[in-house]
């Protein structure tokens, strides 16, 4: 549920009265990028790395950051305090456009002032069953742009391959594209093969994803073999685990792939050594500084 205070152009103020130009590049073209940070207890999770993708993808569509991190970081903050939520578990959401210019040109003009904006949204627990039964996926082909590296709002095929989901009663939807295994359309795939937790090599077709860099951080700590490799199709079917991760939810085990069992159908031992290192280390960030 998103909290009634946001942030708007340097203006805090209540979300449901906040508006934009209609002329908003972000609104006419989806010229704009965005992040979103979990934030556990009242401190963001891996802060700086989330700001530091929000700046790559700000560099990518040329653009240079509006504020640095200590000005994004007391943001946030002012956003925890003005809301009273210091002790929930959130997510911050805040997207960056090139701004509104009167009229609408593609090639953008220079001298935009850039539309800020960034709020609250309560961050629902992962539910006992969840992590006890997973979660079903299906997979379709990749259909969107070149570009995936980029978290632009342009995010309309995202939204179409979700929908499947929705519509076949699943969770989530695993792309893939010339036989190999991409990502989901709005999480990271990490696949378990033979003892070995393998995820696809980034690139332009993938979102660097910085739950992703937990896991694999995580992997080396508990002692758990990985490697970054291209998986085929096959591979992705045969799995014997297979896991989502991404900002809002951590970690999640697939136990369906296109109304298949993976594995036995159930969570297996390498996702449930992995969740509690993730709990530990959510536990273990929670005293030291966001930056």
């Amino acid at each position: 549920m998103p909290l009634p205070i946001c942030y708007l152009n340097g203006q805090y103020l209540p979300l449901a009265g906040a508006t934009v130009s209609p002329l908003d590049r972000g609104f006419l073209f989806g010229d704009a990028v965005y992040e979103v940070v979990p934030v556990y207890g009242g401190r963001p999770f891996r802060f700086r790395e989330h700001f530091d993708r929000l700046a790559r993808s700000l560099s990518a569509i040329r653009m240079a950051p509006p504020l640095a991190h200590e000005a994004w970081a007391a943001v946030c903050a002012e956003l925890i305090a003005r809301n009273e939520v210091a002790s929930r578990d959130l997510y911050l959401y805040v997207q960056v456009s090139r701004g509104a210019e009167f009229g609408r040109t593609h090639a953008w003009p220079d001298g935009l002032s850039p539309t800020l904006f960034a709020y609250l949204n309560l961050l629902e627990p992962v539910s006992a069953e969840l992590l006890e039964q997973g979660v079903k996926a299906v997979t379709a082909e990749d259909i969107r742009w070149a570009r995936c590296d980029i978290k632009s709002t342009s995010l309309l095929a995202n939204v179409l391959l979700k929908r499947l989901a929705v519509d076949a009663c699943a969770f989530e939807t695993i792309l893939l594209g010339d036989g190999l295994l991409r990502e989901g359309s709005s999480t990271t795939v990490h696949v378990v093969r033979a003892g070995l937790v393998e995820t696809p090599p980034n690139s332009r077709r993938i979102l660097p994803g910085t739950t992703r860099d937990v896991v694999t951080e995580l992997c080396e700590r508990i002692g758990l073999p990985a490697v970054v490799r291209d998986i085929t199709a096959t591979e992705l079917r045969a799995a014997a685990e297979i896991w989502l991760s991404f900002s809002t939810r951590g970690i999640l085990p697939v136990t369906r792939l296109d109304d298949a069992p993976v594995g036995d159908g159930r969570p297996g031992p390498a996702f449930r050594k992995l969740h509690q290192a993730f709990l530990a280390y959510r536990a273990e960030l929670a005293s030291e500084p966001i930056l």
